[in-house]
């Protein structure tokens, strides 16, 4: 503060004592001390409060990976063909299976539309498409069919001692991703890879499913030699962490 700004605010500080006679050099010590305090107390309170408004990002996943209905998840633009209902009423889900289609770009539309029309038919609750949509396509309370039955007991990706026989589709939510046509060697693209961050991790809070119960498609069924499908999704998933 300049000095012609300081002596006005210790004379605003002072006068009003100067009835009851205290000496000068006390006074301008405590007008002082007042100033200071002035000036640190409202920015501590300020930045206080603001840590405390502060929202929690844990709790916000929470709250909307629970929640009912077509809520607005951040980061993710999602199709509800399907709305959620209440999580207490959910199909017991205990595994993530992670699929990839075979099919060209712009083909999840057209797999979760025909999905959400028959419901159980082979194929899965919801299907990502190459820009990154999610197509939520059947009630979270159905069971589509995908899987050949956790077929799979070579270990040749993970240990299939915990899977084999038991990661099925009757337990196990499907998560379809588009794109991989004419070469099913193609990876997922940049925008499905963004959106599978997000997406599995409201899954995985939504059904309390552990990180370590993500699986590719070829990690537990014998699958289509040519490539490994879902496996560098899946392991994605496990990487990412909490």
């Amino acid at each position: 503060m300049p000095a012609a700004g300081l002596d006005r605010a210790i004379t605003c500080v002072i006068v009003p004592f100067m009835i009851f006679r205290w000496p000068a050099a006390p006074l301008r010590a405590f007008a002082l001390l007042n100033l200071a305090l002035m000036s640190v107390v409202p920015s501590t309170f300020v930045a206080s409060a603001a840590a405390a408004q502060s929202p929690d990002p844990a709790q916000d996943i929470e709250a909307i990976a629970r929640a009912s209905g077509t809520p607005e998840i951040p980061g993710l633009k999602v199709v509800w063909l399907a709305p959620w209902g209440d999580v207490s009423e959910a199909h017991p889900w205990h595994n993530i299976i992670v699929h990839q289609t075979e099919g060209p770009p712009g083909s999840a539309r057209g797999g979760a539309q025909a999905q959400a029309k028959n419901p159980t038919r082979r194929g899965v609750t919801v299907w990502v498409e190459t820009d990154g949509t999610v197509y939520w396509a059947v009630p979270e309370t159905l069971v589509p069919t995908h899987g050949d039955g956790a077929n799979r007991n070579d270990n040749k990706y993970i240990d299939n001692a915990a899977t084999f026989h038991q990661v099925v589709g009757a337990n196990s939510i499907g998560v379809e991703f588009a794109g991989n046509y004419p070469d099913v060697r193609r990876g997922a693209t940049e925008a499905q890879v963004a959106a599978w961050r997000i997406l599995v991790k409201v899954l995985r809070v939504r059904y309390r499913i552990p990180q370590n119960r993500v699986y590719a498609h070829n990690w537990i069924d014998f699958k289509d030699a040519r490539y490994c499908e879902g496996c560098a999704l899946a392991t994605l998933a496990r990487q990412w962490g909490e």
